[in-house]
């Protein structure tokens, strides 16, 4: 008997691999039908008794068609993919090794984690759901020269097909906003920038968590200018729905709007807690990041929402509505700090 248990259980856990095998197969044909080259080692299958894996050494994508606007090459030390034998409900996705990520002429990033791992449902449910848990990350230049890392890294993402943005069906006419093209949240721990440039409130960021929602059908990705157009007069727009940040003397909590104005310049407003705003607006100050007369205003109206007075331990906290009009980020319409122009490639 209990040979036949064993017996049935090898005979499951081929099959699921096989079917796992054939699955990225059909993967690769439908990217390559898509436009992509792509090239990698024989895959293996392993796993048993616990799960159906099959790994894949040398995985290399390369964007050759308007799927993606830009070259776009990615190539992955070794992929391997799994589906627990016990919970056959989603497909786990981890790299093993270092993965080299160029986009367009900008330099071969490196990307290594001590530990990693991406699921994602197999079921259809009319969305993609991808789930991201990252330890040690650490991205560079293949060249060197700088490094950024990370803790901890956290990421979700909900992408509804695209027959279900923005579109209602004869018949069923309700009040209320189309589906979200896609909601997210990420959440990091420990950031490291890199100390190649100089961050006015240092190069460690100790928290960082965005949840946001995504509105608006999504066009087709093929010029990136054209794109942002037809975003934002589809009605597109980025709702911030929860921030946290923790850098340096900084505290914030904040939610936002954000869409883009004529000019495909990020315009919205929001509301933030902010926690230590004396040091931090001193330090932004000295960095040259705000002028002296601007931090000393920004200053005096914080402490008037706040109503602040005499000296304290506690750091300085407030909550104040923020607005982002004309690349000018203002507090209760006193100018903080003038954007940069986001220039959009053609590619």
């Amino acid at each position: 008997m209990l040979l036949l248990l064993v017996a049935g259980e090898a005979a499951y856990w081929r099959f699921a691999a096989e079917r796992l095998r054939a699955g990225y197969q059909e993967w690769l044909d439908g990217l390559a039908a898509q436009g992509w080259n792509v090239a990698s080692g024989s895959p293996s299958i392993s796993g048993w008794p616990r799960a159906a894996t099959v790994s894949v050494p040398g995985l290399t994508l390369r964007h050759a068609g308007p799927a993606v606007p830009g070259d776009l090459e990615v190539a992955a030390a070794s992929v391997t993919l799994s589906v627990s034998l016990l919970s056959s409900d989603d497909l786990g996705i981890s790299l093993t090794g270092p993965t080299h990520i160029r986009v367009a002429d900008t330099p071969d990033l490196v990307l290594t984690a001590k530990e990693n791992r991406i699921s994602t449902p197999l079921r259809e449910s009319g969305s993609t759901t991808i789930d991201v848990q990252a330890k040690g990350v650490r991205i560079e230049p293949a060249a060197g020269g700088w490094q950024a890392t990370a803790g901890l890294l956290n990421g979700r993402g909900t992408f509804m097909d695209e027959m279900r943005v923005g579109e209602v069906k004869a018949g069923e006419v309700k009040a209320g906003s189309p589906e979200p093209a896609a909601t997210f949240g990420v959440s990091a721990e420990a950031i490291v920038l890199p100390e190649v440039i100089k961050w006015p409130l240092g190069a460690r960021i100790s928290s960082l968590s965005l949840d946001g929602v995504l509105n608006g059908p999504l066009p087709p990705a093929r010029d990136i200018t054209d794109w942002a157009k037809a975003w934002r007069d589809g009605g597109g727009s980025l709702a911030i729905t929860h921030f946290t940040l923790g850098w340096g003397p900084l505290g914030l909590t904040s939610s936002a709007t954000l869409a883009l104005d004529d000019q495909l310049q990020p315009m919205g407003s929001g509301n933030g807690r902010v926690v230590g705003y004396a040091a931090t607006l001193d330090q932004l100050a000295a960095a040259g990041v705000l002028t002296k007369s601007a931090a000393t205003a920004a200053k005096a109206v914080l402490s008037l929402l706040a109503g602040a007075g005499g000296e304290s331990d506690e750091p300085s906290a407030v909550d104040v509505p923020l607005t982002l009009q004309y690349r000018t980020l203002s507090m209760r319409q006193v100018p903080l700090v003038r954007l940069p122009e986001l220039d959009w490639p053609a590619h």
